[in-house]
């Protein structure tokens, strides 16, 4: 706070002589703003002092300095107050009342300071991407392919017989005839061509067909060794083992009672072979077989 020397001071260059002591104290006061009005009267108080720009008995002495505060326009007052004695204020006064002015605007100067506005919300870090991608292993599961089992050969068979008594198990199914049927199919076909799809050395076009073996007896062939003389098929649908199981397990679904008939005589009954007997010895084994087939 400026001190010019001559302020309240009664041993100063002018004396007691250059003060217009005649204008009362509520004349002065109307030159100041109110809100350094307020501001004194705040401070005054605050120090446990009256209003020092009130008119009241006594010689007052008001002390008031102006201070431009950047930016902000906030003026400092300090006011500083006599006894009605006429004494001036102690310094420890002085000091607190400044202090107070100090901190009241400083919290004034705070308040106004801009706030940034929110431009949006934060996204949580747990919330998942909506463009993740499947993982590696998804991908790869996805590719996988169950690949087909094959079934274990049985009853002493190998590979190539228990694929073939397979696709006769398999015919049967999606022609929709009870397991009686795959029993009798695969014992004649373990009878006629031991479970192997047979090509002819009579004829030679069946040779131009997949086969496992190649037999002598006539014109037949395939799994069942029918004959395309004899009106089961042309010789190419015959040496497809599907192709010839239908051809069996039709004609055998066409005799009155097959069902309850020996195994002999129902796969007699289709093949009407010279040793129509032989088909029984096979019933165990071709039983085995489609065990395993439909397990």
């Amino acid at each position: 706070m400026r001190n010019d020397g001559n302020l309240d001071d009664p041993n100063g260059p002018a004396g007691r002589a250059d003060r217009s002591d005649d204008i009362p104290s509520v004349d002065r006061s109307t030159s100041i703003p109110r809100s350094l009005v307020s501001l004194g009267s705040l401070l005054t108080r605050l120090a446990g002092r009256g209003n020092p720009l009130a008119a009241r008995p006594g010689r007052t002495r008001v002390a008031v300095a102006t201070g431009a505060v950047c930016c902000l326009g906030l003026v400092g007052v300090s006011v500083v107050g006599a006894d009605p004695a006429g004494e001036p204020a102690t310094p420890d006064q002085r000091a607190e009342i400044a202090q107070r002015a100090e901190a009241d605007a400083a919290s004034r100067g705070l308040a106004r300071e801009p706030v940034a506005p929110v431009t949006g919300s934060p996204t949580p870090e747990s919330s998942p991407s909506p463009t993740a991608k499947p993982t590696a292993t998804a991908k790869a599961t996805a590719k996988r392919k169950a690949k087909p089992t094959r079934i274990v050969p049985v009853a002493g068979l190998d590979q190539a017989q228990m694929d073939n008594a397979k696709t006769i198990v398999r015919t049967a199914q999606k022609m929709d005839v009870p397991r009686r049927a795959m029993v009798i199919a695969v014992a004649t076909a373990m009878q006629e061509s031991n479970l192997y799809n047979y090509a002819s050395g009579v004829l030679p076009e069946s040779q131009d067909y997949p086969h496992q073996a190649i037999g002598w007896d006539h014109d037949s062939v395939g799994l069942f060794q029918q004959r395309p003389s004899s009106g089961w098929g042309s010789v190419r649908d015959l040496m497809k083992p599907e192709y010839a199981t239908r051809q069996f397990l039709t004609a055998l679904e066409q005799i009155p009672g097959w069902q309850n008939l020996p195994l002999t005589d129902a796969a007699q009954a289709v093949q009407v072979s010279a040793f129509g007997w032989l088909y029984a010895q096979h019933e165990w084994r071709a039983t085995e077989v489609v065990d395993a087939i439909l397990a």
